[in-house]
């Protein structure tokens, strides 16, 4: 998927040896990084210094990814988490500190200055250009996310791109049995391709999905279909029908997404609470609301979803004595 010509993570870069052409010294632009009129992500690469305050950290990383790129001295290609920004992928719990590129050459496996080197076997398909860029393909990009991050970092990548259409599953799992299952840093690879689920919408709900996994929950079906009189009313972000339990994941992407025009986010909140109750009436179900705050403490957030589901099940034996 590329990404629009006036993305931020596009932001124009020019080298030193480019502004030195134009008649820049160094010392004027020392003097303009100091003053704000320039910034310089990497030594040696520099951008417009208002534009760069306003970028996110992920912004500002995926501009680092594109001046190592442009600095390097022979061919590489941006991979593992440096790929990410580039397919328009979410890059949550992972590492932005370094910049990881896989040399064409076969070499690799060195550290400097905030990049990392890697050698790897590439086959074809495995690299495609955007925006004058060599990036790994979404296939190896997910599966090299896997290796370097935690199994959740992971599993947010691969459901995002799955769910998008960029990569299948079969594909993945190819990929990966046909040489990266004997690389290093695999074990949370298997997992997460096991965990994988197209129909998981975001980060917010990959994390869910991760966390009862992580405590033992059973599995969830996720975007289960609520249909009354056969229409379908309601779509559910997790369900468990055996245990007359939903599951939905409350963040604020999710309010958004459903703002309609002219509306405010507490009509949306009014109008989820509508669609709770009919559900609740069609199912008999009982709603479990998660927020980013409950993930961010899981072992409370599971103490409180076991003693949820407990709850339901004695009101359920209560209602059939």
């Amino acid at each position: 998927m590329d990404l629009p010509p006036d993305d931020p993570r596009l932001t124009p870069l020019a080298l030193r040896g480019e502004l030195l052409t134009l008649g820049h010294t160094d010392e004027s632009l020392a003097r303009s990084v100091r003053r704000g009129i320039l910034a310089r992500p990497r030594r040696g690469a520099y951008c417009d210094g208002p534009t760069w305050e306003t970028l996110s950290q992920e912004q500002q990383y995926a501009v680092r990814c594109r001046a190592v790129f442009a600095q390097a001295h022979t061919e590489v290609v941006l991979s593992h988490v440096s790929a990410l920004p580039f397919l328009d992928a979410p890059l949550w719990g992972l590492d932005l500190s370094e910049v990881h590129v896989t040399r064409e050459d076969g070499f690799g496996g060195r550290r400097e200055r905030g990049v990392r080197r890697h050698r790897g076997r590439l086959l074809p398909g495995d690299v495609h250009e955007t925006h004058g860029l060599l990036v790994m393909s979404p296939v190896r990009a997910a599966l090299e996310a896997t290796m370097l991050g935690s199994a959740e970092a992971g599993l947010v990548v691969v459901n995002h791109l799955l769910h998008r259409g960029d990569v299948v599953l079969e594909e993945l799992w190819g990929r990966y049995e046909l040489t990266m299952d004997r690389w290093p840093h695999t074990l949370a690879t298997d997992v997460v391709l096991r965990l994988a689920n197209p129909c998981v919408e975001s980060v917010g709900e990959s994390r869910t999905e991760y966390f009862m996994f992580q405590h033992g929950f059973p599995r969830a079906t996720a975007q289960y279909g609520v249909v009354d009189r056969g229409v379908e009313v309601a779509r559910l972000d997790f369900a468990l029908p055996d245990l007359g339990v939903w599951i939905e994941f409350d963040g604020r992407a999710k309010y958004e997404k459903y703002l309609r025009p002219g509306e405010s986010p507490a009509d949306v909140v009014v109008r989820e609470k509508q669609r709770e109750q009919l559900v609740a009436e069609l199912t008999g179900w009982r709603c479990f609301r998660i927020t980013w705050s409950d993930l961010a403490d899981p072992e409370r957030l599971a103490r409180r979803l076991r003693e949820f589901i407990a709850s339901v099940q004695r009101e359920r034996r209560r209602r059939a004595s």
